[in-house]
């Protein structure tokens, strides 16, 4: 056949000069069709001898290729059984197979491509219709009110499902960005069969996604929106495991409690759907939930035999049949990494393939690929591996170790085993000891050349080594097994925490290398308090993610939507983009809007900043804070959210204010007294309590009407210098000669100031007063970064005093 009737002549071409380049051997490009069906791109993936290449069947960041071409030096086109071979493999995907000659005048067609599907595009006009009034979502929401953001907003996110975009949106409190989103993700996954997921920071986003917003949107689209399927999907660990449940109630050595709970848990999962953790009528403990939960290295997939019952094979079943999935970023990033890492885009991996995604709450997703790519441990991890091999309990003895075949009639052997695993804890324990006196005061040590930590490394090397030998005798045991029994769940078990306790010695020996991995942070952490013992948790995290993001998220994802209420600093996304990776890529410029919120600040927020507030580093600073605090509390009749930088200074202002507050009948909550959900709910249920916080609680917090009329800022969320990665990222920006304070101590503020800002206005019908105690706002250059990012409020910029009745006027004008 000849070659034109499958190639354009440019491509024909190129594809002669890249043959010609490579001196006339053989070369393997990956080709694209256009609409008439032709060959009109290629791009070479591999260059041979003149009588092979290497079949680098890969796709990239174009997506998958419709046809793998390959030439025949010598003039023959007939394909090979190797040629056969691969074209058979590439044809399951719908990926087509040409042998052409040197100079590109004959084409063999061994396999014919599939040809793509043209997308349908999504009518801007036609979906904004249905958010105005009397639209299909507008007459389905109890108070509807017309926002011009939102339809803007929907108008941006169309453009990128019909341009194959990449969209960064910051859409301010009270715009409505899920149904800005929804809506066309939704309609285009009906309209053109493709999956789309959609991930957020939250649990708490993602049940209102999938119980409330979704369900509305599909049944606003009628009949066709029935035909649309959705699916939650969270992590593993969230899922019960009934081999590993099994297992458990057949164990030895429980205590009664564990027994009851675990009835419970077996009682429960007769009757569950889903074998979702969050299904369970109570909370078990976390221990014994760690045993019985699904695990990926724990899972024995085919050879399981619970598999016709297991709730992840089901999961999983119903979202390869889903169009919408509604994840987390941790779940997201975990597909993403696998797939960059060799799995590829067109099979199942940890989600079924998609090329389309939503990623709300974006600000976090610095933050929450920093937290997938770190690796981390403690003695408390170890001791609960180990735990699972072998434990005591007075005359008791129970573990995995146990059910080796013959293992407890030979005592030599076990004894071995215990040695080991004794000396594994003994060494666990030393090292955390030393750990803790690092940590000192601070609770946290970087490991760097000027603080080499050198009571540590010669104890993380004794585990690691410790941790090998273990690993050598559990291996050499069951390697005497007859091959018929290693099968057994136990076994398979055992060799799985022998990984997990082996990949804890990798970090052992990423510490014992940080001089040699100027890329990574090795840091400690002291843990616990609060009526626990305290241990230190031994952590190596990426100093940068930005490249990872940008190769696994942005390159190969054709549609990329990105929105969040905080993502610009003074309006601008410099920041944000720079810590992401978009500023990294070369050939798709992203879509970018700011919708602000259609709230009205002007009337309803005051913006309070004392102007006689000392500096942070003066004297007499934090007896400033404990007096503004309780006076403004006073003032307000409670109904405020304090929000810290650190618990010293928390606790100093709750100390001082605590006593007065309660005296007047406003109940004071600080963090730290309970866990966080049942804080915010108390705090919630109690109109005029006062809830004292720190950084978790800058965001997250949604307290609308009375309930919080009063938010403190006691000084800007600059991380504190001894936080370890965010001393490396300094490090790194001024090695490359940036400035490390505006490029990110300054704008990483501005985005959780934001963030504490936000807290206040979560309704249109709120009002209320933020107050900023930190002097700094005002009488520091680089305070205009602050004010710039917050919506036009009223303002009393005063001494405190004045600000004092500035504020309680407009509290209950």
């Amino acid at each position: 056949m000849k070659a034109e009737k499958r190639f354009t002549g440019t491509s024909r071409a190129a594809l002669r000069e890249e043959i010609a380049d490579a001196g006339g051997n053989e070369v393997l490009a990956l080709g694209y069709l256009d609409e008439a069906g032709l060959v009109d791109r290629i791009r070479v993936s591999a260059r041979g001898t003149d009588s092979e290449v290497l079949a680098l069947i890969t796709d990239d960041s174009e997506g998958a290729p419709d046809v793998f071409i390959h030439n025949h030096p010598s003039g023959f086109l007939t394909p090979s059984d190797n040629d056969l071979a691969i074209a058979g493999r590439a044809a399951e995907g719908g990926i087509g197979a040409f042998i052409v000659d040197n100079r590109v005048e004959k084409v063999y067609v061994v396999a014919e491509p599939v040809k793509r599907r043209s997308l349908k595009a999504l009518d801007p006009e036609a979906l904004c219709d249905s958010l105005r009034e009397g639209g299909i979502i507008a007459r389905r929401l109890k108070s509807f009110e017309l926002r011009e953001s939102q339809l803007e907003m929907m108008r941006l996110v169309i453009r990128g499902f019909n341009e194959d975009g990449v969209v960064v949106s910051e859409a301010g409190t009270g715009v409505g960005k899920s149904f800005a989103y929804l809506l066309p993700a939704l309609s285009f996954a009906l309209d053109n069969d493709e999956r789309i997921v959609i991930s957020t920071a939250t649990i708490t986003l993602q049940q209102q996604l999938f119980d409330k917003d979704i369900p509305l949107v599909k049944a606003a689209l009628g009949a066709a929106g029935k035909k649309i399927k959705a699916v939650l999907m969270k992590g593993r660990g969230n899922y019960l495991c009934r081999r590993r449940l099994d297992e458990a109630l057949k164990e030895q050595g429980l205590e009664d409690a564990e027994h009851e709970e675990l009835d419970r848990i077996a009682s429960w999962a007769e009757t569950s759907a889903s074998g979702s953790r969050s299904d369970l009528s109570f909370v078990p403990r976390e221990g014994l939930w760690s045993r019985v939960s699904s695990e990926a290295d724990l899972c024995m997939g085919m050879r399981c035999p619970w598999r016709e019952r297991c709730f992840v094979l089901s999961l999983r079943k119903e979202a390869a049949d889903a169009r919408i999935l509604v994840v987390n970023h941790h779940l997201l990033f975990a597909d993403l990494s696998a797939r960059r890492q060799g799995a590829g885009y067109n099979d199942t991996v940890v989600l079924p393939p998609y090329t389309r995604m939503i990623l709300d709450e974006a600000h976090t997703i610095e933050g929450a690929a920093t937290s997938f790519f770190s690796s981390e441990f403690s003695r408390l991890s170890i001791l609960r591996q180990l735990g699972r091999l072998y434990r005591r309990r007075q005359a008791r003895r129970a573990g995995l170790l146990l059910k080796i075949p013959g293992l407890a009639r030979k005592e030599n052997r076990l004894d071995q085993l215990v040695e080991a695993i004794d000396g594994i804890r003994s060494v666990a324990d030393d090292l955390d000891q030393a750990a803790r006196v690092l940590c000192g005061e601070e609770g946290v040590f970087r490991l760097s050349p000027a603080r080499d930590g050198r009571t540590i490394l010669p104890l993380l090397l004794a585990l690691r080594k410790g941790i090998n030998h273990l690993g050598n005798l559990i291996r050499d045991l069951l390697e005497g097994i007859p091959k018929e029994d290693r099968e057994e769940p136990a076994l398979w078990e055992i060799g799985a925490i022998v990984r997990r306790l082996e990949s804890i010695g990798g970090v052992c020996d990423a510490f014992a290398e940080y001089r040699d991995r100027p890329d990574e942070v090795m840091w400690l952490e002291k843990r616990g308090g609060a009526g626990r013992d305290p241990w230190v948790a031994f952590t190596v995290t990426p100093v940068e993610v930005a490249p990872g993001l940008k190769e696994s998220l942005f390159e190969p994802g054709r549609t990329v939507i990105c929105c969040s209420a905080t993502l610009t600093i003074a309006g601008r996304f410099d920041y944000w983009r720079s810590r992401c990776g978009l500023n990294l890529l070369t050939d798709r410029e992203p879509l970018a809007g700011i919708f602000p919120s259609p709230f009205p600040y002007r009337s309803s927020v005051l913006l309070g900043i004392p102007q006689d507030a000392p500096l942070p580093e003066e004297s007499g600073y934090q007896d400033f804070v404990n007096r503004a605090v309780t006076e403004l509390a006073l003032t307000g009749g409670g109904s405020a959210l304090v929000l810290f930088t650190s618990y010293q200074s928390l606790r100093s202002a709750w100390s001082a204010a605590a006593p007065l507050l309660t005296k007047e009948g406003i109940r004071c909550l600080k963090q730290g007294d309970d866990d966080r959900s049942r804080l915010l709910d108390d705090f919630l249920k109690d109109s005029s309590s006062v809830l004292f916080a720190t950084d978790s609680f800058w965001e997250g917090v949604d307290a609308p009407g009375d309930t919080l009329r009063l938010v403190i800022l006691s000084r800007l969320p600059f991380k504190t210098p001894n936080d370890p990665v965010f001393e490396a990222r300094r490090e790194y920006l001024e090695r490359g000669g940036g400035n490390a304070f505006m490029d990110l101590s300054l704008p990483e503020a501005v985005m959780k100031f934001k963030q504490g800002f936000g807290r206040l206005m979560r309704r249109s019908s709120d009002h209320g007063v933020v107050a900023v105690l930190d002097g700094r706002v005002l009488k520091k250059r680089y305070g205009e970064y602050f004010l710039r990012s917050l919506p036009e409020t009223r303002t009393s910029f005063a001494e405190f005093q004045h600000l004092l009745q500035d504020a309680e006027r407009f509290l209950f004008r």
